[in-house]
């Protein structure tokens, strides 16, 4: 048996490596003018079938809603500015946390793959446009038997080129390449707001540590400070000066101020943490480099943010959104081309003896060529349905980039006036943890003086410890608004051609 399989894998072999040079010039001598003819129908054939894709224009207000203030102003924003903004708070480590997000981050490498997913599949498709040959060879033996009992042993051996070219008379498959091709696009846009979105989530939480740093600092110094002001009581008591309410009200406004710490480290090594799985990195690998405290960076005096037709332009989801629905509005066109006949040129050549001696002899040539055409006439109007499904698809696409503009409006809007009004709110907090200060101080004075009753210290206390917990969450709200503005802008995405696989990807796109 396993002779006999040798023996057929070795005339298989034998005969295909024999016969293909001379089958490949008689396909191309008998196949080249029908190729032309194929080319020649792709070229100059039939419109294709379904709605041609118009690109809409995109009508924006010529001036923000929100007033400009605070630093705002409605300059051109530069490019380079915009790419790299994060730059513009001059803090190295942040520079250095993006840089490394950029080269690491899982969700990144994920919309990567499906840019690399959407050029393949583009392939597939043009792939389409093309003929498809096929090869194949056999070595058969086969007895029949005869009326008397005895029979005949016959060989046969066979090897076949097998071609078909779909001519796309009607351009389903032009309609097909034309989707994947806005499919390819779109991914590419996709991956560059998942870069926009990842850039801010660095930055928003790289803010956030160093806010939970600077109000662990407070409340420490509080915490200091009050802790001074029950031994203070303490002794107090001792020598008969104060009473038990006042030492106990004195420890449970220290107490509620100790309460307040181990918030402010949950919250530090939360945000620590999902910066390391930001950079691809487990949890935990980068505290030591976060470790000294640092001060929450400082936004620049002027900010530029342009004009809102910029923003629209600019903006990745917008422009993903669009491709979305130059895609849809081609797979109209695919369904509209089953209405109509599929045309196919085919043909096969090929050497069929039952001798291996004859088997490459002219004798032994076989073939067929001819067009067909094959023509759904009655499916119970399923390809009609199939249109109609395909035609509410590119509705929903439509109103979905529709949506997606306004709501890109939307997001600058409120991240102009959250950055502006809360520049004003850090001004006031500022102003009354002055104040505060100094009533701290002078109800310690003249509570020792014997003038004011406890409880006037300790609302002092309770009220500097607020402002200064406030302020420091205002410094970091003031930052994080920026960041979310240039977020709203698109600002960042372009940072990605600095990195030669992604620069090939956006080619693709």
């Amino acid at each position: 048996m396993i002779h006999g399989i040798e023996y057929f894998c070795m005339n298989v072999r034998n005969l295909v490596v024999l016969s293909v040079d001379r089958s490949i010039r008689w396909v191309c001598r008998h196949f080249c003018g029908l190729f032309a003819l194929f080319m020649l129908s792709n070229m100059s054939g039939c419109a294709a079938v379904g709605p041609d894709y118009m690109p809409m224009e995109i009508e924006a207000a010529k001036i923000w809603n929100s007033e400009l203030s605070g630093g705002l102003t409605d300059k051109t924003v530069s490019p380079t500015n915009l790419a790299n903004w994060w730059k513009t708070l001059n803090d190295p480590i942040l520079s250095s946390l993006m840089d490394r997000a950029v080269a690491n981050n899982l969700d990144l490498k994920e919309a990567r793959a499906r840019v690399r997913e959407s050029r393949a599949r583009r392939g597939i498709s043009r792939a389409a446009l093309f003929p498809a040959i096929d090869a194949s060879g056999s070595v058969t033996k086969s007895r029949n038997s005869g009326s008397n009992g005895g029979g005949s042993e016959t060989n046969l051996y066979a090897a076949d080129f097998d071609a078909g070219w779909e001519l796309d008379v009607f351009g389903g498959l032009r309609r097909s390449i034309e989707a994947s091709d806005a499919d390819l696009q779109a991914s590419a846009e996709d991956l560059n707001n998942v870069l926009i979105s990842l850039l801010a989530e660095v930055a928003l939480n790289y803010v956030d540590t160093r806010t939970y740093q600077t109000r662990l600092v407070v409340a420490n110094a509080n915490l200091d400070a009050q802790q001074e002001t029950y031994q203070l009581i303490q002794a107090r008591v001792q020598t008969g000066l104060s009473d038990e309410l006042t030492l106990q009200q004195a420890r449970y406004n220290l107490e509620n101020t100790r309460s307040q710490i181990p918030t402010l480290r949950t919250g530090l090594e939360e945000a620590k943490n999902r910066l390391a799985v930001l950079l691809g990195q487990t949890p935990g690998a980068i505290h030591a480099e976060l470790k000294e405290r640092k001060p929450i960076p400082v936004t620049p005096l002027e900010v530029a943010v342009g004009v809102p037709a910029n923003t629209l332009r600019h903006r990745p989801d917008i422009r993903m959104a669009e491709r979305e629905l130059a895609a849809q509005t081609a797979r109209v066109g695919v369904a509209t081309a089953d209405l109509y006949p599929k045309f196919t040129l085919i043909g096969s050549i090929g050497l069929e003896s039952l001798s291996s001696g004859d088997f490459l002899t002219a004798a032994s040539h076989i073939w067929r060529i001819g067009p067909s055409f094959s023509w759904n006439i009655f499916d119970a109007g399923a390809i009609r349905q199939n249109i109609q499904v395909q035609s509410a698809l590119q509705e929903q696409a439509l109103i979905q980039y529709e949506a997606t503009i306004l709501g890109a409006l939307e997001e600058v809007e409120n991240a102009l006036i959250a950055y502006v009004e809360e520049q004003q709110r850090r001004k006031t907090l500022k102003a009354g943890k002055n104040a505060a200060q100094q009533a701290t101080q002078l109800a310690r004075d003249q509570y020792q003086a014997g003038l004011v009753d406890f409880s006037d210290v300790l609302d002092a206390q309770r009220s500097l410890l607020s402002f200064e917990d406030e302020l420091a969450q205002s410094d970091g709200a003031v930052t994080s608004n920026l960041v979310r503005l240039y977020k709203a802008l698109g600002g960042g995405w372009t940072t990605i051609m600095s990195l030669p696989e992604d620069n090939a990807l956006q080619n693709e796109g």
